[in-house]
């Protein structure tokens, strides 16, 4: 499949519900040490106008992986920043002098424990102190900030994300919550045959032929010790 058989299936089951997927969010490859910007494998369920310039056509191959990001909204899909302070960050490749010692003590501790991956400010056991020393790291843009997104109009916004690996026989969803349909009700439902057919299909790990545990009886007649 191209990355666009992906984002019609997403829109179409999207529009089924009359929600939208929210602007600009990434789903990726992903590989060791490696995050969303730092691959050109990457899919926009609905692209900004920048993205669409930007981001290239792919094809999925066997043996990847991706990080599946999916954000729908009953709104207009539109984004705005939330008001409220962000908490995770990631490394960036960017180099600076830090002059401040809390910021150099800060930003050490993120490359040996984090490397280039996102982390929380909870992570640290002084955040106190942590929250001295990022500020700097932030203002010269050696750590990216990942900001509370929402919906222009204010409306609700449902989050769901989970990692698939391309493998020869299918798709194998390894994490990410299970949804229940019984668990939710609603007036609307999917009617395209195909996009129905699709969610029937399975997606979670199947395990390899179990062995069966075979009980071994003794059939002999027990015998006394004399």
């Amino acid at each position: 499949w191209r990355k666009w058989h992906r984002r019609v299936s997403t829109q179409s089951t999207g529009d089924s519900y009359k929600c939208t997927p929210l602007e600009g969010m990434l789903s990726y490859q992903i590989k060791r040490y490696q995050t969303e910007a730092d691959t050109d494998k990457q899919i926009v369920l609905n692209p900004s106008e920048i993205q669409k310039k930007e981001v290239k056509d792919m094809e999925f191959a066997v043996h990847e992986v991706y990080a599946m990001d999916v954000f729908v909204t009953p709104g207009t899909g539109k984004t705005k920043e939330y008001n409220s302070n962000t908490t995770v960050y990631r490394r960036t490749e960017e180099i600076y002098q830090l002059k401040m010692k809390a910021s150099r003590a800060f930003y050490s501790d993120v490359c040996n424990r984090f490397t280039l991956m996102p982390f929380t400010l909870r992570a640290f056991e002084e955040e106190t102190k942590a929250k001295m020393g990022l500020k700097e790291c932030v203002t010269h843009e050696l750590l990216q900030a990942y900001p509370v997104q929402q919906d222009a109009t204010g409306q609700p916004v449902a989050q769901f994300k989970f990692t698939v690996l391309v493998v020869p026989n299918g798709n194998i969803r390894i994490n990410g919550g299970i949804f229940d349909p019984a668990t939710c009700k609603s007036e609307h439902k999917i009617e395209d045959k195909e996009i129905v057919e699709l969610l029937a299909q399975s997606a979670n790990r199947k395990t390899a032929n179990k062995k069966k545990k075979v009980l071994c009886v003794d059939t002999t007649a027990s015998r006394t010790l004399r």
